[in-house]
């Protein structure tokens, strides 16, 4: 090949090889129209070292770590692209426009170029000039043949990002790469083009403006020699601060209320800041409080084991890196904690804490500072919020997610895919209220989701909710939440009991006038795969799965199925596990839920209903319940009395032996009868029969 490209040019006229050697002077010429001067005026090799020998500019580089491990970027070598969980093998020559998968998600993937930063990275660390040339190959493929837009807005500012990070190891880190100074010129000029074009064309508001933005911000401050750099900082910085106080609620909670996604815009956000810092661009202080507001949600929200439930569309991960960013901007002790897993800093104040705007409250035993070490702590997840802003909603009001030692039991399944073709519309699936652990009623969503012209959309209102009650006390947390749904008329009351560091009581109270078909649904780890057994008897009905025990009141109305299920930690793969279904048919109805963590040592449960009397009538379950609760663990045994109301109706009830006048009581007894803890009101009267009056306490 090489001798036939000799002899093709030997041979070819002088006039036509004057035409070609023209034509690219001239477009040469027009790329360096991109710089202001002098640098206009330089040639294409003085650019380059122009480039590689600079100093003043300070910037990062930002790697994905699913989309930049070795044998990802090996792999890349070979054109073997693995994207979304899927793997495809493209040709020499491919067209950058034809998606070999189903899902548009792979493509737009493939236009991001997260690979370019790994290849810049192993460049970096083995000095493999296949690294430099690959990035070569793919870069200038696709500026010859690809439209400067293609395929989305969001699309083109990831590729602008990616790849000034991968600019970062390939020429600000490294002057040793050879790189021809005409494709460097052109890559240049695409940069140039891309930011115009993205500038042009911002998506109006939410995650995908913030990470065009931030491209928009990031290529401004890399390249100030470009035309109209000035114009693009001074836009994007503007910009920027509006699209953070717009996006970010009160709470610090991304509107769209992902998990997932507030820690996507978290990370540009930071960028943006940590670039504004590097090179003394002024931030507004407002600014900086909401920032570290987005922070706070984000170190609360990590799970003991250090990583994130994937709440609405989103995969789990770990972003405790942005914690660590955000302690060495703002100096904060316990994002540095969080970021350390409880090794450095000091623990956050608050052992639990709600996020009203965003509608999270997140229940924890402790941050590791007491007897037991970080990873072992318990956690709970509260989802008593709003829809989001945007598409990414699930439809999951009053659903939870659980953790405890270093194990996530009841899990979110997380969003799969976002495309709905095939056989299964796994899109929707994972997107409604069946797959999550909430209630679902007659099969229904909690809001109208249904096939609109090409896909499903969101046709009816969401559903009201409030937060009734949040209370913590120095051991203990409950909340109660309420959801009514326009897509039937039974109403959805959600307690939630902690008494940490040990257990959690789930109620569910249905109210209807109409007869209902009631699933109460636990989605479990796939950890819990095939380990899943169902046990009745007259005290209760008890499930045992790894690490967790589940216990119910027996009740000869409800049914109690294990079913197959999944869950998806990243987008395009999901695992088997297993769903607890509890159901029931009528129109008023009550789940009450005891779930047990352990370690080691499974402990021995039962939980019975105890009826609660207000007078000579029996309260219903809306109005007052009771359990009594037997635990044996570690060789001790206990009985624990948990007792709920409504707190507007101040009453005596009668519920045992005992009567009280409050709205939340838990005692725990030893097998002696000697009342070894117990935690209520404050000004609440508990009477036990025997033992006169006490009067309450927050213990």
């Amino acid at each position: 090949m090489e001798l036939m490209n000799i002899t093709l040019t030997s041979t070819m006229p002088r006039e036509r090889r004057a035409v070609i050697s023209e034509s690219e002077r001239c477009d040469s010429k027009r790329k360096l129209n991109i710089f202001r001067r002098p640098y206009c005026d330089w040639t294409p090799d003085a650019i380059l070292t122009h480039y590689k020998s600079r100093t003043g500019i300070r910037y990062f580089p930002v790697l994905d770590r699913e989309q930049t491990t070795r044998s990802v970027i090996d792999n890349i070598l070979f054109n073997r692209f693995e994207l979304t969980g899927e793997s495809h093998q493209l040709p020499h020559d491919f067209d950058w426009t034809v998606n070999p998968s189903q899902d548009l998600e792979w493509l737009i993937m493939l236009h991001k170029f997260y690979y370019a930063v790994g290849l810049g990275a192993a460049y970096h660390e083995t000095g493999d000039q296949r690294y430099v040339e690959k990035w070569i190959e793919l870069t200038s493929s696709w500026i010859d043949t690809v439209p400067i837009g293609f395929p989305s807005g969001d699309a083109v500012g990831r590729r602008i990002q990616n790849w000034i990070f991968a600019h970062y190891y390939f020429v600000t880190l490294d002057e040793t790469s050879r790189l021809p100074a005409d494709f460097y010129l052109s890559f240049l000029d695409s940069i140039y083009h891309q930011v115009n074009h993205l500038r042009g064309h911002l998506t109006p508001a939410r995650n995908h403006r913030t990470i065009e933005l931030y491209a928009i911000f990031l290529a401004a401050v890399v390249f100030p020699e470009l035309q109209g750099a000035d114009a693009w900082l001074a836009f994007a910085r503007e910009e920027l601060v509006k699209n953070i106080h717009t996006d970010l609620l009160a709470d610090g909670v991304h509107c769209e209320l992902s998990t997932d996604y507030h820690h996507v815009v978290l990370k540009n956000i930071l960028g943006v800041r940590r670039l504004a810092l590097l090179n003394d661009i002024a931030i507004p202080e407002e600014t900086d409080v909401l920032i570290r507001k987005g922070l706070e949600f984000a170190a609360y929200v990590h799970k003991p084991d250090g990583l994130i439930p994937s709440l609405s569309d989103g995969d789990t991960g770990s972003a405790l890196d942005l914690l660590a960013d955000g302690y060495d901007l703002y100096q904060d002790e316990a994002l540095l904690y969080v970021a350390s897993r409880g090794q450095r800093g000091t623990p956050p104040a608050c052992r639990s804490k709600g996020f009203p705007d965003g509608g999270y409250y997140i229940l924890r035993s402790g941050w590791g500072n007491g007897p037991e070490p970080f990873e072992d702590e318990r956690y709970l997840v509260f989802d008593c919020g709003p829809l989001g802003r945007g598409n990414h909603g699930h439809l999951d009001l009053l659903s939870f997610e659980m953790a405890a030692y270093g194990q996530s039991l009841v899990v979110d399944p997380g969003r799969y895919v976002y495309d709905e073709s095939g056989g299964t519309n796994w899109r929707v699936l994972f997107r409604g209220t069946g797959y999550h652990n909430t209630v679902q009623v007659d099969k229904k969503n909690q809001t109208r989701y249904a096939l609109g012209k090409n896909s499903f959309k969101i046709q009816g209102p969401e559903p009201d909710r409030e937060l009734k009650e949040q209370i913590t006390g120095a051991n203990y947390d409950y909340l109660r939440g309420v959801a009514r749904s326009d897509e039937y008329d039974a109403v959805h009351e959600r307690r939630i009991f902690f008494f940490a560091p040990e257990y959690w009581i789930v109620s569910d109270i249905m109210r209807a006038e109409e007869t209902h078909d009631y699933d109460l649904l636990f989605h479990l780890s796939g950890l819990a795969s095939g380990n899943v057994s169902v046990t009745r008897s007259e005290k209760a009905l008890v499930v045992d799965s790894p690490h967790l025990v589940m216990a119910q009141p027996t009740d000869p109305e409800v049914q109690v199925f294990v079913e197959d299920g999944f869950v998806s930690h990243t987008y395009g793969v999901k695992h088997p596990a297993p769903v607890l279904r509890f159901a029931r048919r009528a129109a008023d109805a009550s789940f009450h839920t005891v779930l047990y963590p352990f370690k080691a040592t499974r402990p021995q449960i039962t939980v019975e209903a105890m009826p609660v009397w207000h007078g000579a009538r029996q309260c219903l379950p809306s109005e007052a319940l009771a359990l009594s609760v037997a635990v044996t663990r570690d060789g001790q045994r206990f009985q624990d009395y948990y007792f709920s109301a409504d707190p507007k109706q101040r009453r005596d009830y009668r519920f045992g032996p005992f009567t009280y006048n409050g709205s939340l009581l838990f005692i725990r007894d030893t097998p002696a009868g000697r009342t070894v803890d117990i935690r209520t009101e404050p000004t609440a009267e508990l009477t036990i029969r025997g033992a006169g009056a006490l009067v309450g306490s927050k213990t």
